[in-house]
């Protein structure tokens, strides 16, 4: 069973910054792409970051303050935040971006952004 394991969230102010772990089994990271997802409160889960052995894509809410990156050695995928703003409160988790997400999704770490 593949174990997907987000880390990393709290409490910030407004520009404040963050740095979210995931940590994955079932050999998820050796040859596939992996995606940060956020899911804030009445809306939709929506993917926020990706990346590929050689690119990453971001969505526009978070295009230069978000950087996705990845350490295969050690299974592991982070998202690093900066100049975060309330709009950015959300559960964040980490998958497989479409078309082969994963139906198995971990718990998430919350990000909360409030001055």
């Amino acid at each position: 069973q593949v174990q997907l394991v987000e880390s990393g969230g709290g409490l910030v102010q407004p520009g404040g910054s963050l740095r979210l772990s995931c940590a994955a089994s079932g050999s998820i990271f050796g040859r596939n792409a992996m995606g940060w997802y956020r899911q804030a409160p009445g809306k939709q889960r929506e993917l926020v970051a990706t990346i590929t052995s050689g690119n990453t894509n971001y969505a526009d809410s978070v295009k230069g303050r978000f950087t996705i990156s990845r350490d295969n050695a050690k299974n592991l995928v982070y998202l690093q935040m900066n100049n975060l703003k309330p709009e950015d409160t959300a559960v964040y988790y980490c998958n497989r971006p479409p078309p082969f997400t994963l139906t198995h999704w971990g718990q998430g770490t919350q990000v909360t952004v409030s001055s």
